[in-house]
């Protein structure tokens, strides 16, 4: 039994109700200028005032005392939406968007995702595993220590259960907690194009009970958008991963309003995601259903699209979270405070609000609150030290990385 005791910090954290927070209660932290935080093997015994920490019995049992020198202490990040898992990037897509090629566009040339099936189809697994694992590691130092990681460059049964042995050797070999997703809905593949329902036949009979079997994913996501899959496809998708055991999330409305925040609803899905067009019918179903809305600011910013809108979802009460969607297209960022500033000056959250989304909340968007996001007893103590006084600096000091040391179960891992 090894106790650890972290002092002189400025901690700012969620405390957990027990359910997400949402509406005004999305800002709702827990401030404690002379704080501490207890710790034994790995999990977190005490958080408080300083003084009222030191008097608990047990810390007068403490191995190691670390002095925090007055630094902003907060949960480590939760980015539980990416697509880290994949072979080769992008870069000239990015160089064609900018010359006005729209994403849609770049995908029916067969760039866009279908490139990313391809590289991915040639590569062998340990290639995988090395670019993934860079991936997350690049996360990690930017302070995010759980991380969801989608499948989805596959598109065939056998490339998406080895994207799936990638993501879980990932967090094997890694200090982050990974949350494997299985998204084989991403695209409908080259072979398929023609034959759309085909694919969706395909991923029904025999790609979802495959996944199911092999026990990795935790969750399946589909892509309900156009020249991807109708709200119609998408549903029977993700009812077949619900009868096979899986946990439901979709990207919804990411260009056009066709439906999918309404399906989120319809069938309660823990999470849906982007949302830059749902309309607000939709939205307020979401909030009666108490699904999350997975927010990718990083998206809108690469693709220069107006942002979600996250101060209109936070009056209806839906639940905001913050992820990354670090993917080779269409946002290539592992850092969340990039996320965080974006959040704050771009879609007007305050700083409180940002925070519960990339921590708190976002850990209930992929089922893991009850071990991470906020700072309180019991939890794992992932938390990070930042170069400033409060949180504000993620978006104060912009363009750079606040996150000064990364501590994984009471343990510095960045």
């Amino acid at each position: 039994m090894i106790r650890k005791l972290f002092r002189n910090a400025r901690i700012t954290t969620p405390s957990d109700p027990g359910s997400p927070l949402s509406g005004k209660r999305q800002g709702e932290v827990h401030v404690f200028e002379n704080g501490a935080l207890l710790c034994k093997d790995g999990f977190i015994e005490g958080i408080g005032n300083e003084r009222e920490v030191l008097s608990s019995r047990a810390a007068d049992d403490v191995a190691l005392e670390v002095d925090c020198h007055g630094l902003c202490m907060i949960p480590g990040f939760v980015d539980p939406h990416t697509h880290m898992c994949f072979a080769k990037r992008r870069e000239e897509e990015f160089s064609l968007r900018l010359q006005g090629t729209d994403y849609l566009e770049i995908l029916r040339r067969g760039g866009g995702i279908l490139s990313s099936v391809r590289s991915v189809r040639r590569s062998s697994e340990e290639e995988l595993f090395s670019v993934t694992r860079d991936h997350a590691l690049s996360a990690l130092r930017f302070g995010t220590t759980t991380l969801e990681i989608k499948s989805g460059y596959g598109l065939e049964t056998e490339a998406e259960l080895k994207m799936l042995r990638v993501i879980d050797r990932v967090g094997g070999e890694t200090p982050l907690d990974i949350v494997p997703t299985f998204l084989g809905a991403h695209a409908v593949p080259e072979e398929y194009a023609a034959i759309p329902d085909d694919y969706v036949e395909l991923l029904i009979r025999k790609m979802i009970p495959a996944i199911s079997e092999q026990g990795i994913a935790r969750f399946c996501d589909v892509f309900c958008e156009r020249n991807a899959f109708s709200v119609q496809q998408s549903r029977r998708i993700l009812m077949a991963a619900r009868e096979n055991g899986l946990g439901l999330k979709i990207h919804a409305d990411e260009i056009y309003d066709l439906g999918g925040a309404g399906l989120a609803a319809e069938l309660q899905v823990v999470s849906a995601e982007h949302l830059l067009a749902a309309n607000e019918q939709n939205l307020r179903a979401m909030a009666k259903q108490g699904v999350m809305a997975v927010l990718l600011p990083g998206t809108a910013y690469s693709l220069r699209k107006p942002y979600a809108p996250a101060r209109k979802m936070a009056e209806l009460n839906v639940p905001l979270a913050l992820a990354t969607d670090c993917n080779p297209g269409s946002c290539y960022t592992e850092s969340m405070p990039f996320i965080f500033g974006l959040a704050v000056l771009n879609m007007n959250l305050s700083v409180n609000e940002a925070l519960v989304a990339a921590t708190l909340n976002a850990a209930y968007s992929i089922q893991m609150a009850k071990t991470v996001g906020s700072l309180d007893v019991g939890k794992s103590a992932d938390f990070l030290l930042l170069d400033g006084e409060s949180p504000a600096v993620l978006a104060y000091h912009a363009g750079v990385s606040p996150v000064v040391e990364v501590y994984k179960r009471g343990e510095r891992v960045a």
